[in-house]
């Protein structure tokens, strides 16, 4: 019997996380009224320090209004449960307390019977890190945690949460932030997208961006072109252009149209710039997971400089889309992709099951419960799709897809 449920939300935004917990709290309150809700306030921090809230009858019927924002209702921290050197330095536990312990007994002492965890593969790894413990410790406690991560690279879920949206919305972004070409003669301009080791939303948004420009109309003439709107160079951590060859490429095309656009993945080129930075005796900074962290490198920056030299551009801009795109709210298709994902997770909850709910890409794409073993992170976009090679050779950029491998 399912007495009292938590809900939390980790790691970073996802244009999904407030439509999830409405979703949650929805369908408990269809299916089972008298089942409590409670949620911990910013993810594994809440659980750490016993920060949470009852959803009230008043929250509950005011739940339907969350599919209508981005961010997260509860908040979300980046926690990892089995790094204790960091949680003790910042507070969350004491010296020599064991982590997984404090929010075992946190759960217990809550008296939650279920945990939904709403995140990537950080998030619901740590999740069934939590689970194992608890069972090992004499407390069964059922988690079921749902995929949210932007870059759709949760190993073997065929779309994460929040991530089609965040296409959209990052597309939408370069839409205006194209529009600076003519603000300058010889404009380069850069729209970095978030992406560390994945590039599936770059060149998501790309495949959107000129899906628009399909829809729209030109006035050569006046000097409205679509070459001048188009883009000239999607670039993703699963390939690894010859940076020369490319450069004399993009030098042709500024001769020719007057501007390049690019649209670069944080992660693209990330190896590269580590090793001049090891080179030159420079910290790489990494955050609790041991990632990179890349806000301190500035990938799109360091690139768009060689790239400026190299192709004789007088203005150079570059924009990041990231937090544009990660705290929309759930466009229609993410929206009914919640709506089937929440239902199934709380089927699995009253029927005592464990995992991570998805369509399974190594069981045809069957929605399931996941196993939490089977969870992995950093699932590589398969360049090979063929709408990215046509949209690669449409563009004029030469297919390349010898990885250098994905950064931790």
């Amino acid at each position: 019997m399912v007495k009292r449920v938590a809900l939390l939300t980790a790691g970073g935004f996802a244009p999904c996380l407030s439509s999830a917990v409405g979703g949650l709290i929805e369908r408990y309150t269809e299916v089972s009224p008298e089942t409590e809700i409670i949620a911990y306030q910013y993810g594994y921090h809440g659980l750490l320090t016993g920060n949470h809230v009852v959803i009230d009858d008043e929250g509950r019927k005011s739940a339907s209004i969350l599919h209508r924002f981005g961010g997260s209702p509860i908040g979300n921290s980046r926690v990892k449960l089995t790094n204790a050197k960091d949680l003790v330095k910042r507070g969350l536990v004491a010296e020599g307390e064991d982590p997984l312990k404090v929010a075992a007994d946190r759960l217990r002492e809550d008296g939650v019977d279920v945990l939904h965890t709403i995140g990537g593969d950080d998030t619901n790894t740590t999740a069934a890190d939590l689970a194992a413990y608890l069972e090992d410790n004499g407390y069964h406690l059922s988690v079921v945690g749902l995929p949210k991560t932007i870059d759709n690279d949760i190993v073997p879920v065929r779309q994460s949460l929040g991530a089609d949206t965040a296409a959209e919305e990052a597309s939408e972004f370069a839409q205006n932030i194209i529009g600076e070409h003519r603000s300058n003669p010889r404009m380069l301009i850069v729209h970095e997208v978030m992406g560390r080791n994945c590039g599936w939303l770059t060149a998501a948004a790309a495949r959107k961006y000129r899906e628009w420009l399909d829809t729209q109309e030109f006035a050569p003439s006046l000097g409205l072109s679509r070459e001048r709107w188009d883009l000239h160079g999607v670039f993703v951590p699963e390939m690894s252009p010859n940076f020369e060859t490319e450069a004399v490429r993009l030098k042709e095309v500024m001769d020719e149209v007057g501007n390049v656009n690019i649209f670069w993945s944080e992660g693209a080129g990330v190896p590269e710039i580590i090793a001049e930075m090891t080179r030159r005796g420079e910290e790489v900074q990494r955050d609790p997971f041991g990632h990179v962290k890349l806000d301190t490198i500035n990938p799109g920056e360091w690139f768009a400089k060689n790239f400026a030299k190299a192709i004789g551009a007088e203005k150079v801009m570059v924009q990041k889309s990231g937090y544009f795109s990660r705290s929309s709210r759930a466009n229609a298709y993410d929206l009914d992709l919640i709506k089937q994902m929440v239902d199934m997770a709380v089927d699995a909850a009253f029927s005592g099951k464990m995992g991570v709910i998805g369509h399974d890409e190594a069981n045809n794409d069957e929605l399931s419960v996941i196993d939490f073993p089977r969870i992995a992170g950093h699932k590589a976009f398969d360049v090979f799709t063929p709408w990215f090679r046509e949209m690669i050779a449409d563009i004029g950029q030469p297919f390349t897809a010898d990885a250098p491998g994905h950064v931790q």
